[in-house]
């Protein structure tokens, strides 16, 4: 069993302390942290893991790995091996799902129907019935007239807010065509209801595209709201200087007030549903700043983009830490960890066995890259360089043809493609065989022929599996270096030079140990983002007893990982 959380955020001390622990138990782990996995091969991290850890994890299966960044550890497994994943699990915030109505008591949530759910998939379905519910709790309880929704996109909250429970919603977004289509959809909602029920002064959330860069901004925008006695179509552009210009706004030509401190006119909610990168700091910071804004509902995601303080992005007001107390400990996590925090225990504790086979071996394919890179390329290291997330579109290609296989029968056996296949690799006595299962999985390569893959198990089984798998992988790695030299515009006649099969026979023998180290990096995903949530939620704190703040995981975190809301109101 998983350990318990041993520390409490209900108070700003006891968040610092739980902040202060965090930081003490990184420091020593801060080469995971700053590692990534694309130099694995390159700069050989598995030699910066304990050695008995490695032999011991080297041998486990592949579903007990998956249960290593939830916390769950084995009998036999060395001490030090199950304290580092113990007391990592411990330091984290509990992420299963409260019990809204006890903590909301006011709380209904709402079953959509179909007019309102068009176009989200289960995720997104679960996750705005839920927060929606949320959002007019919280606005019911401030006596808040006005939601605003931060990080938009296609106004399927906003649009719930709406329609379903009648709140005046602004959606404001960077993107105009997310604006064009939230407009476009609710153009469609409210015609389908006015229909039903012969109203036809339903409320419709209004669209902004603003490009949201700092507190200001929002503020600027919020203040422009205040002052407008309807809600007209907004629209909100950056330019020079980073000050905002609003258009379509029938307010003084003097500079905004940025937030009045007249008691009089109405007030404001904030919500965002995994609203990016430093948008939901700012969410916050606004929250602050602006007195009519009476609560805010901050879900983040993104945590990658996060600017951070010293690094080359960071401006007068970043994304971490943003609270006085993550100031003063000192701690600097830079990009890989940020994006490390993006792991999520229950996604991994969910993935099927090949699933899981197959994110090994992408891994495993772009860490091999990068030796490629390093060797004809090295230049190009020094941007950092992205050869595209391949992996996630060819998943969903890949399920589709495990499906259709599973309808072809091999001549030759009458059984279906599959199981061949593993009967195939039953008899085989490869150490490494855990990983070579990936191979039905695919590769990242975009320009990999899924009809010519499936040809190639077949034939390959035909004439006997010994000795073949190794040479189908290497043929998968070649075309993966191939389209990925090709996004980097790379791919000209001195490819043909390049040694793929010698740098594939460096790496291949270390293959195995992908999956362990990989495990052990995940383990620190979730600590990391329960320090993000802390910083934020003691900023929040740091605001004395004026704000009272609360971190809840009000999602499902299997269906949704990013599941931990910020919900602050001023008393």
């Amino acid at each position: 069993m998983a350990p318990h959380c041993r520390y409490s955020c209900d108070t700003a001390a006891q968040t610092l302390e739980w902040i202060s622990a965090i930081n003490d138990f990184l420091r020593p782990y801060m080469f995971l942290l700053n590692d990534h996995v694309v130099n694995f091969f390159k700069d050989r991290l598995w030699e910066s893991i304990d050695k008995q850890w490695m032999n011991c994890l080297r041998k486990e299966s592949v579903e007990n790995l998956l249960k290593i960044p939830s916390g769950i550890v084995q009998d036999n497994w060395p001490a030090s091996l199950k304290e580092f994943i113990l007391t990592s699990r411990s330091l984290v915030l509990p992420r299963e799902q409260v019990e809204l109505q006890m903590m909301l008591p006011n709380l209904h949530v709402a079953s959509l129907d179909t007019v309102l759910t068009q176009g989200m998939n289960m995720k997104k379905k679960h996750e705005v019935e839920t927060l929606a519910a949320v959002v007019r709790s919280i606005a019911e309880s401030t006596g808040s007239q006005t939601i605003i929704d931060v990080g938009a996109g296609q106004g399927y909250l906003a649009q719930v807010l709406s329609f379903q429970y009648n709140l005046s919603v602004v959606a404001i977004d960077a993107s105009s065509h997310h604006g064009a289509v939230t407009s476009a959809r609710a153009e469609r909602i409210k015609k389908h209801y006015a229909a039903k029920t012969k109203n036809a002064h339903l409320n419709v959330p209004q669209t902004v595209t603003c490009c949201v860069m700092s507190s200001d901004a929002l503020k600027a925008f919020s203040d422009a709201l205040l002052q407008k006695n309807d809600f007209e179509p907004l629209e909100m552009k950056e330019i020079d200087l980073g000050e905002p210009y609003l258009e379509g706004l029938e307010v003084e030509r003097k500079k905004p007030s940025l937030c009045s401190n007249s008691n009089m006119g109405p007030s404001l909610v904030l919500a965002g549903l995994h609203a990016c990168g430093d948008l939901s700091v700012t969410m916050l910071r606004t929250f602050i700043e602006c007195k009519e804004i009476k609560a805010v509902v901050s879900i983040g995601c993104c945590y990658n983009l996060l600017s951070e303080e010293g690094s080359q992005n960071s401006g007068s007001q970043c994304g971490f830490p943003v609270s006085e107390g993550a100031k003063l400990s000192g701690l600097s996590l830079g990009k890989s960890a940020r994006d490390l925090a993006c792991q999520s225990a229950e996604r991994w504790r969910s993935l099927t066995k090949d699933a899981a086979l197959q994110n090994f071996e992408l891994h495993a394919f772009r860490a091999a890259f990068q030796m490629v890179l390093n060797r004809y390329y090295p230049e190009i290291l020094t941007t950092s360089p992205s050869i595209g997330r391949q992996g996630k579109a060819l998943r969903r290609q890949q399920q589709r043809r495990v499906l259709q296989n599973n309808l072809h029968v091999d001549k030759r056996t009458s059984l279906p493609l599959v199981a061949t296949w593993e009967k195939c690799e039953m008899e085989r006595s490869c150490t490494t065989s855990n990983y070579s299962e990936a191979y039905q999985e695919g590769d990242t390569c975009s320009t990999l022929d899924r009809g010519g893959l499936s040809l190639q198990i077949s034939s390959s089984y035909s004439s006997g599996c010994e000795g073949i798998w190794s040479l189908d992988r290497y043929s998968l790695f070649e075309k993966f270096c191939n389209s990925g030299l090709c996004r980097l515009g790379l791919l000209t006649n001195i490819s043909q030079e390049i040694d793929f099969l010698g740098l594939w026979k460096e790496a291949q023998p270390f293959c195995e140990l992908i999956g362990p180290y990989w495990s052990l990096r995940a383990v620190l995903g979730p600590v990391l983002e329960t320090l993000l949530l802390l910083d934020r939620l003691l900023f929040l704190q740091e605001q004395g007893s004026s704000v009272k703040a609360v971190a809840l995981p009000i999602f499902n975190p299997i269906l949704s990982p990013r599941n931990v809301a910020i919900i602050a109101q001023k008393i």
